[in-house]
């Protein structure tokens, strides 16, 4: 059962501590799950924290760095000898004790790596710490079980037992030749069926999913998501098994790219949180909201070449919001869907095909839209050229909306941008150029002033 972290709670956890509560502390959060005392140690100033963490043993220590906020965690480090710091990292599987060195100053990484106990250990995290962190090879652990296919099933079961007592959890077997080189998996029903004498080459399942230690993190998670897997082998140049990769670590990936694409979309540019400075959260916002000053200048431009119609026919103004509001929900309705299918690799077909397909949508939404707003129009104004300019505005506005909002995101990821841009200040603030301009310029030959 997850703890309710409350006030009195915090307030107890800050009182033990400044009474030097020692045993109180330790009986606490052995009761507690690491991810519960990650969300404790949040909410408790640096030196509580550092506090709490020197209590712990190592393997819940080394469990709990890797829950708490970053921030946390770095400070925690700060505090931390390089003997600490490498007490916990042994604890770690290779990947988590990457991430962890990967955070530290390039003096104290090499301090850290000097200290660990266990060489082949650190020998392979200094492996890993090799790729960038958004590739198959930044997110793979180097702990799994493999066997040769030339092993016959008895001397498989026994070098099974060894290497699990290295894996914490063991999704998958995978059979390699003698050069390393990945053939496929094992399954463990077929080994309990097979004969003690038969070799793994008669046993073993040829077809196996895996990916490039080079491979995006986003490409994994697609095929991971695409063929619900919980753990995929990763393979160098050489087709040689060099890890694999998790669920877990994929779950991670997932929420770091729906935050950065919430974060576009709400018109940042960088990778900020609530708790950032003033000035980083500053540079995220600005350029965006430059952009949409510069449009909002555009839009009052565009306004002010019709002034004298405007003068003349007042009611064209008081829908002006309208159908700037229609054209920006519109394009980011569009922008939504294909960013969202690209992002899960749904969109098929041509650009041209999405194009058509987005025109028929917006034809018949449009065409809805506007004789609702023609009927509504008419009734209060009883002007037929006034009602037929807005309401054919409308419908023209709404079309060319759902254009730009889908063939610029389409644009972006062909270009390799990140088409996620598209979702936010960018499309609304073009769309609104765009409706403001039709509008006038549709209504100046409807109504001929």
């Amino acid at each position: 059962m997850a703890l309710e972290i409350t006030k009195d709670l915090i307030d107890n956890v800050r009182e033990l501590i400044k009474n030097q509560k020692d045993t109180a502390l330790s009986n606490f959060f052995a009761e507690v799950h690491h991810a519960d005392i990650a969300e404790v140690l949040d909410e408790l100033s640096f030196d509580e924290a550092v506090y709490i963490i020197r209590l712990l043993d190592s393997e819940t220590t080394s469990e709990v760095l890797m829950d708490v906020d970053e921030d946390v965690r770095e400070n925690v480090l700060e505090q931390l000898s390089a003997k600490e710091i490498a007490e916990e990292i042994d604890e770690l599987d290779t990947d988590d004790a990457a991430d962890v060195i990967a955070e530290l100053p390039e003096e104290r990484k090499q301090e850290v790596i000097q200290k660990i106990e266990d060489k082949e250990h650190a020998k392979e995290i200094v492996e890993l710490l090799r790729y960038d962190e958004d590739t198959a090879g930044g997110l793979m652990a180097k702990e799994l079980v493999k066997v040769n296919e030339n092993w016959n099933v008895l001397t498989c079961v026994k070098e099974m037992r060894k290497q699990a007592e290295e894996v914490t959890r063991v999704h998958s077997i995978y059979v390699t030749d003698n050069d390393g080189k990945l053939k496929g998996r094992l399954s463990l029903k077929d080994l309990l069926m097979a004969s003690t004498r038969s070799k793994i080459a008669d046993v073993y399942i040829p077809k196996v999913d895996f990916v490039d230690v080079h491979e995006k993190a986003e490409d994994v998670a697609n095929i991971m998501r695409k063929y619900d897997l919980e753990a995929i082998p990763v393979i160098d140049e050489l087709g040689v098994l060099v890890g694999r990769i998790t669920i877990d670590d994929i779950v991670d990936v997932i929420k770091e790219e729906a935050e950065k694409d919430y974060q576009l979309a709400a018109g940042i540019t960088q990778d900020v949180e609530a708790d950032d400075t003033i000035w980083q959260l500053t540079r995220a916002r600005l350029p965006w909201l430059f952009l949409g000053l510069i449009g909002g200048v555009g839009a009052a431009r565009i306004m002010g070449f019709f002034d004298d119609a405007i003068a003349e026919n007042a009611i064209l103004f008081m829908f002006t919001p309208l159908i700037a509001a229609m054209a920006g929900n519109v394009g980011v309705q569009s922008s939504a869907i294909i960013v969202q299918g690209l992002a899960n690799d749904d969109v098929k077909g041509s650009i041209t095909d999405r194009l058509l397909k987005e025109v028929s949508l917006a034809m018949i939404n449009g065409l809805a839209l506007a004789i609702l707003l023609f009927i509504y129009v008419f009734a209060t104004e009883q002007d037929m050229n006034i009602a037929s300019a807005i309401s054919v505005s409308l419908f023209v506005v709404i079309i060319v909306a759902g254009l730009v909002g889908t063939f610029i995101p389409l644009f972006l990821n062909k270009r390799g941008i990140d088409p996620a841009i598209a979702t936010g200040p960018f499309i609304t603030t073009s769309n609104d150029i765009f409706g403001i301009l039709i509008y006038f310029w549709i209504a100046k030959v409807i109504i001929g002033f």
